[in-house]
């Protein structure tokens, strides 16, 4: 803290009154307490906790009614509307046991159920994230939201059965890529670029973002390139179809490694070797945010509440989405719905809800970096820890879950982000940029409905067998 001096009284003020000299420390700022806007990184790296009014929630401990009045509320009407879905979730539950056979209501109250469900856990990630410095909470906030994805590709992947459901896992890949950086991305300039010229967003973030990406993309497409190039029956290649199967399976665990360590190389970069960047990108978006008042006013949870709510919701979250799961073969082949659609569309844009409701009232309020934290981050998690993950517990599992994706999808994901870092690569976006995004993404739903079902190669292989 400044030291505080006494100083004898001056003529020109009251007896009994003391002058006070404030002198500041030479050095650092060890013996502080309380953050300024001005403290060192170097400082800020040691601290995992900082207090300060975007934190701060004036209380302690849990206090119920005031927590259910705080997680109500939310953050922006639109996620406050959100709430109102909150009834399903009991309802969604209770079909679940009380009539196992309706299988399109249950699929169908969980899908919605979902929503508020993940729109607590976002709400209650981004609550503690800023409780966290800048950037490794945007990171935990990430994480927390893509708690929902992981749950379902873990759920799939246990329910798989001869490789029946590895198509709706490898589509809800692709399709949660998609969904960030069209639908999401797209929504986000096309409401903050509202009222506004354009909005101007970072380099750093931007330019790291799409890198990613790209990597990603080409790790992901590699599998499906190899397996196609050599399952054309070309004169020149002698391999069965088995022998393909297998090395292509071989190839995507040991492209799903790989992928690990660039998730790693990405974590170290962003909360380590260039946090202080971000750090400063996040916090000069923060005071632009145009709610700024209205947030440091709003009733903010405690710890204790965030790690409640938390807990809440990601057991709703798991409820909802064991149940949901064990319904897509029942809607898949008694109603129609292709598994690429269902993977590539529906999965996604339920798993992403939190997610898109956040980035979106960002951008809103101007916070336009924060937003594409939002955007890309869930994107490059989701392609360099996610799917690498479902690989590799498909693998411990003894299923066939690997990267060969229908080369379709693979291509319109590699197609989606040479498109979007092509928005990116001028540092400003406007909302004809995100009208077109989004129109992109309903193009490639239509498309995807009319895709016709594929049969796994692994069901195929046990076929034969």
């Amino acid at each position: 803290m400044d030291s505080i001096e006494k100083l004898p009284a001056t003529q020109g003020e009251g007896q009994g009154n003391e002058g006070l000299r404030i002198t500041q420390p030479t050095g650092s700022h060890d013996g502080s307490l309380l953050p300024t806007h001005n403290e060192k990184a170097s400082l800020r790296r040691n601290r995992l906790f900082r207090i300060d009014t975007a934190g701060e929630s004036g209380r302690s401990g849990i206090h119920p009614i005031h927590f259910f009045r705080v997680c109500l509320k939310s953050t922006c009407t639109l996620s406050m509307l959100v709430n109102v879905l909150w009834p399903f979730v009991p309802a969604a539950i209770v079909i679940h046991f009380a009539r196992p056979d309706l299988h399109v209501w249950i699929f169908a109250l969980n899908y919605i159920a979902m929503v508020p469900s993940a729109n607590l856990l976002g709400f209650a990630g981004g609550e503690l994230a800023k409780k966290l410095p800048k950037v490794f909470g945007v990171l935990l906030e990430t994480t927390l939201s893509s708690v929902v994805e992981i749950v379902l590709f873990m759920v799939l992947i246990h329910n798989d059965n001869n490789g029946n459901l590895i198509p709706v896992i490898q589509a809800a890949i692709l399709g949660s890529v998609l969904a960030n950086l069209l639908l999401c991305l797209g929504l986000c300039f096309f409401f903050g670029g509202m009222g506004r010229e354009h909005q101007s967003f970072h380099e750093a973030v931007s330019e790291v973002g799409t890198g990613l990406l790209l990597v990603a993309g080409f790790g992901l497409l590699i599998p499906s390139a190899f397996f196609s190039a050599l399952s054309a029956n070309s004169s020149k290649t002698t391999i069965t179809n088995e022998v393909l199967s297998h090395s292509t399976l071989v190839i995507s665990r040991a492209t799903a490694v790989i992928l690990l360590v660039a998730f790693l190389m990405y974590l170290v970069y962003n909360l380590h070797s260039h946090h202080s960047i971000f750090d400063e990108v996040l916090e000069l978006d923060e005071h632009k945010d145009e709610d700024r008042e209205e947030e440091m006013k709003r009733a903010k949870l405690t710890l204790v509440e965030c790690f409640v709510a938390i807990s809440v919701s990601i057991a709703c979250v798991c409820m909802s989405a064991v149940f949901l799961v064990q319904e897509i073969e029942h809607i898949v082949h008694e109603r129609g719905v292709s598994d690429n659609f269902m993977g590539l569309i529906l999965v996604p844009l339920v798993e992403k809800a939190a997610e898109h409701l956040t980035a979106i009232d960002e951008a809103w309020d101007n916070q336009i970096n924060f937003a594409l934290f939002h955007c890309l981050g869930p994107s490059i998690q989701t392609a360099l820890l996610n799917a690498p993950l479902a690989v590799l517990v498909g693998w411990g599992l003894g299923k066939e879950m690997g990267l060969n994706f229908e080369i379709f999808m693979i291509v319109l994901v590699v197609l989606s982000i040479l498109v979007v870092g092509n928005f990116l690569r001028d540092g400003k976006s406007n909302w004809l940029e995100g009208g077109l995004c989004v129109l992109i993404y309903v193009i490639i739903a239509v498309t995807t409905w009319y895709y016709p079902q594929i049969e796994p190669e692994g069901a195929s292989i046990h076929h034969e067998a």
